[in-house]
């Protein structure tokens, strides 16, 4: 499972602020939390400073990688502050996100194109959000063979086929659900990837639902997701349901989680 740590977004006031404020040791704090907690890529979104984003973002890429040998997931819809943010990354980076939307696709298709960055590829389309498995996989069969014409290999794309919250409509869980398995059986090699926390939007116990949401997916084959790695119960969850479905040899992460006392089980 790759885990996308998601605390550094600027929409969370404390972030916000801490970029505003130019504080250094608030932001590299969260990053070395995360990566110590399991995150494989730390999110960076300065997305909330409209005509400052493309210099925030490269503070933040910068600021993240002083304090961990992480890459980021550069967290973006617009092409000069991914540009700005990819001058100063070390490694490869991850995209997020692409779409099937005209302007954002022809936008950030040229920086991907024939590189070897990671891709988010968000099954959204100017046709709006999409409701069926069969709306996502049709967004997802164009996406991955438009990146996979300009050279992005078929394992640097991570589909998200878009969560939406259960509460306004009970097929919404089901129907991701089957999209996550149709893309990973379909499209051989290329991973998934979502931040499920809006299927409970609405409802009480949140966390509740986004853990059992989690296991449900990865049952599925969901092998990414962005989450916060500080909540020790989701983190056990991705661990446990690894081992179940069949994605942890022998259960050596399992086991390894356990012994160190990792997670409160």
């Amino acid at each position: 499972m790759i885990i996308v740590g998601e605390l550094i977004n600027a929409s969370r006031k404390s972030v916000g602020s801490a970029i505003e404020n130019n504080d250094v040791e608030a932001v590299k704090k969260l990053a070395l939390d995360q990566a110590e907690n399991g995150a494989d890529y730390i999110d960076a979104n300065a997305g909330v400073f409209v005509g400052k984003e493309a210099d925030y973002l490269k503070w933040l890429v910068e600021t993240i990688q002083s304090a961990t040998n992480k890459p980021c997931s550069i967290d973006s819809p617009d092409p000069r502050a991914i540009e700005a943010a990819l001058a100063v990354h070390k490694g490869t980076a991850m995209i997020n996100s692409i779409s099937l939307e005209k302007e954002r696709y022809d936008a950030l298709l040229p920086i991907v194109a024939g590189t070897d960055l990671k891709v988010v590829a968000l099954c959204m389309s100017d046709a709006g959000m999409p409701e069926t498995a069969d709306d996502r996989m049709a967004i997802a069969d164009k996406l991955i063979n438009g990146l996979l014409q300009k050279n992005v290999p078929i394992e640097n794309i991570y589909v998200d086929p878009l969560v939406q919250p259960v509460a306004t409509n009970s097929t919404f869980g089901t129907e991701f659900l089957k999209a996550i398995e149709n893309i990973m059986t379909t499209f051989k090699g290329v991973h998934t990837m979502c931040g499920l926390s809006n299927i409970s939007f609405g409802l009480p116990e949140r966390k509740f639902l986004n853990q059992t949401f989690m296991v449900m997916a990865i049952a599925k084959g969901l092998d990414g997701a962005i989450v916060n790695p500080l909540d020790q119960k989701m983190m056990a969850n991705i661990v446990a349901a690894e081992a179940l479905a069949g994605k942890d040899e022998y259960c050596g992460n399992y086991l390894e989680a356990f012994r160190a006392k990792k997670f409160e089980f």
